[in-house]
């Protein structure tokens, strides 16, 4: 009984701990913000103007990315960059969330992977989740007589790190999820998992 209970404590908390840490992140960031903002909306106006610090708060938040895009910005966000990696305790902090947000929000990543599927590995009986990223190198097929097929096994919780495995295609099996849902199963440790019940019932 109370390992069911501390299996449902640690299950709970891995669902709401990334909901509570953005919810967190973003009124921290917001009232940051606007904390900075406010003196200077009394400044000009002569008094506080209830909403006026959130839009100038993403406004400015607009005005960042507009100024990453640009040379300048990339050249000071790269030395930011350089100057974080070499903090000995931010460092970690810093790659790891940068690893987990370019995941996320990087487009490249999910139009690289073609498909969710699954291989036996290390042994057989044990399964991983991969991605397919290409049908196989052509030298490869010609020398091995086996059409293969590359497959990226990410790892986790951070997907941005794994290993390619060349895997015979009729060794792979092939999964109706999304990547986007892949990534959240990876993510997760396996604590989000696609309801594929639901998508057999609608399709």
């Amino acid at each position: 009984m109370l390992r069911k209970i501390r299996n449902y404590f640690i299950t709970g908390l891995i669902v709401l701990l990334p909901i509570v840490a953005t919810v967190y992140i973003i009124f921290a960031i917001f009232s940051t913000l606007d904390r900075v903002v406010r003196p200077v909306i009394q400044i000009i106006f002569g008094r506080e103007i209830y909403g006026l610090g959130v839009v100038l708060s993403l406004a400015l938040i607009i005005f960042a990315g507009i100024f990453a895009k640009n040379v300048l910005g990339r050249r000071l966000i790269a030395l930011s960059e350089w100057l974080m990696v070499r903090i000995p305790v931010v460092k970690q902090i810093y790659i790891t969330v940068k690893q987990i947000i370019d995941t996320v929000f990087n487009q490249t990543t999910t139009t690289a992977f073609k498909q969710v599927v699954m291989i036996e590995y290390p042994r057989k009986g044990v399964y991983q989740l991969g991605f397919v990223t290409g049908h196989g190198i052509r030298e490869v097929q010609e020398r091995t007589g086996v059409e293969v097929m590359n497959i990226f096994i990410p790892t986790t919780p951070n997907p941005t790190s794994g290993m390619l495995v060349l895997v015979p295609k009729e060794d792979v099996i092939y999964l109706n999820i999304t990547i986007e849902e892949g990534l959240k199963l990876i993510l997760s440790g396996g604590v989000l998992v696609p309801d594929w019940k639901n998508r057999i019932k609608e399709s």
